[in-house]
């Protein structure tokens, strides 16, 4: 989708909920911004919901949008950044729900070498992935 030295890469971000399981799945460019494609997925937050994100995703706009939506942004301040806010790295320690996510997603070698050329292949397959994933939540452990 996007070039560059290393060739055409892709960024997966994704919204998940607090058991891990993908709400919103988007895909862009590897040299776009983290925060471009935030305003799109943030209009599926709930009220009361805290959002978990990055320090890439630190900007005012996203901030604004989550209280916007009622909800609360934990997210670690850039280095650059002279307004403070209020952080909990207890809570962020959370977020590795995110992390276990794009792990999961990776045990399908299709996603992980990425056969499918166009984007929205890719994002159709990272799609069936994910209800996969949904799906391991309700087998039977018996």
């Amino acid at each position: 989708m996007g070039r560059s030295r290393g060739g055409l890469t892709t960024k997966i971000h994704a919204l998940v909920d607090a058991e891990g399981r993908p709400i919103d799945l988007v895909l862009t460019a590897g040299q776009a911004h983290d925060g471009k494609p935030a305003a799109a997925m943030l209009e599926t937050l709930k009220p009361n919901a805290i959002l978990l994100a990055d320090r890439a995703y630190d900007s005012d706009a996203i901030r604004n949008l989550a209280v916007e939506r009622g909800a609360w942004a934990n997210i670690p301040p850039k280095k650059t950044r002279t307004a403070t806010f209020a952080f909990s790295s207890w809570l962020y320690r959370q977020r590795n729900l995110v992390e276990r996510y794009f792990n999961k997603l990776k045990q399908f070698r299709g996603i992980a070498t990425r056969y499918d050329r166009n984007p929205l292949n890719f994002l159709a397959a990272i799609k069936l992935a994910s209800v996969r994933i949904w799906l391991r939540n309700y087998e039977s452990a018996a």
